[in-house]
């Protein structure tokens, strides 16, 4: 007999220590940003780099939201993602190339909807090819994370390899569309006006995921089904379908974040989404694996602190995030906010 859920009292329910350290978490971002203020010390420098942190972390969250849903509940440990977000550079740069009299002008209506076709066209592809990648290279190895972790990584290499054959192995240097370009002065401050945009639509994703997880049907399988997939089963929802679904959505978003971060960088390669898999590790990680609140609050931590240690010393810039996620998981092992399953 399957043990019952674990009951957890409500947020009203519990004694004040289990409040703050339950709301802890939601502290990190405004007390970074605060000791960002502190140690950087010139307003117009900070808001700078703020700014900055934001837009990188939200490049971040879409490129690691899916792939937290896709472990939360599938439990695959899927480091083929980094394809995904390679792929869908390299599809949305090529629409974009393709569109180049419409980014070239000085038009935001023209501008905006090269962008929009170049996601469309990144997402539907990643999509595409994550309903493929499940279904061949991932259904054989459900429930096996070292299988799982040896053809996931085959298939990222493959992957890379038919980029080489269809891109050429050569960087691409691209330009954002015009209007695009360039930044707006705010207190003394220059903030680049993609990034403003990447920061809108990071939050814009981020709301709708939250409203169709915690507001739709579908939605209420998913986490049930993160929580405890056998009694949806038993429920008489075919969860296999539901898992399709999810792995092919967080290809998708992969394929988007990958087409933002290659504007954002000015620059793709085969190689990016391997080299990005790093901070969507540690952004998982640090979040609570499965949770989607988790992996928004981690991301914005890797970007801001990521920022702020470039600026203030440079030489600690690269493992700034590795002692991020250290620090965490020291002070909770299970990741800022896990997703609590039944036993």
């Amino acid at each position: 007999m399957a043990a019952a859920p674990e009951h957890r009292p409500t947020f009203a329910a519990l004694s004040l220590g289990d409040r703050l350290a339950r709301a802890a978490p939601f502290v990190l971002i405004p007390a970074l940003v605060v000791l960002g203020y502190a140690t950087i010390g010139s307003t117009s420098s900070w808001l700078t780099l703020t700014v900055s942190g934001l837009a990188m972390g939200m490049m971040i969250f879409i490129m690691a939201s899916g792939l937290t849903l896709v472990f939360g509940l599938m439990d695959v440990i899927n480091f083929g993602h980094g394809a995904f977000i390679s792929v869908g550079a390299f599809v949305g740069v090529s629409v974009l190339i393709a569109l180049g009299g419409w980014t070239g002008t000085p038009s935001l209506m023209l501008n905006i909807a090269a962008v929009l076709l170049a996601a469309l066209a990144a997402t539907t592809v990643t999509g595409a090819l994550g309903w493929g990648f499940e279904r061949v290279i991932v259904r054989p190895v459900y429930g096996a994370h070292l299988k799982q972790i040896l053809v996931t990584v085959g298939g990222l290499i493959v992957i890379e390899q038919l980029i080489h054959v269809i891109w050429g192995p050569d960087e691409i240097f691209l330009t954002r569309p015009e209007t695009l370009k360039g930044a707006i002065t705010f207190a003394g401050a220059a903030m680049e006006k993609y990034r403003l945009l990447a920061v809108a639509v990071g939050l814009v994703l981020f709301v709708a995921m939250r409203l169709i997880l915690t507001r739709t049907k579908i939605g209420l399988i998913v986490r049930a089904g993160v929580q405890n997939g056998e009694m949806v089963e038993a429920l008489g929802y075919r969860l296999r379908l539901v898992f399709i679904g999810v792995f092919v959505a967080g290809s998708a978003l992969a394929g988007l974040g990958g087409v933002m971060w290659g504007l954002y960088q000015e620059v793709i390669t085969a190689g990016m989404g391997e080299e990005m898999m790093i901070l969507v590790f540690i952004v998982v990680i640090i979040g609570g694996l499965g949770s989607v609140e988790g992996a928004f609050i981690g991301a914005l931590l890797v970007g801001l602190l990521q920022n702020y240690v470039a600026f203030l010393e440079p030489k600690l810039a690269l493992v700034s995030n590795i002692g991020l996620m250290t620090a965490i998981l020291m002070w909770r092992p299970q990741g800022m906010l896990p997703v609590v399953k039944a036993k």
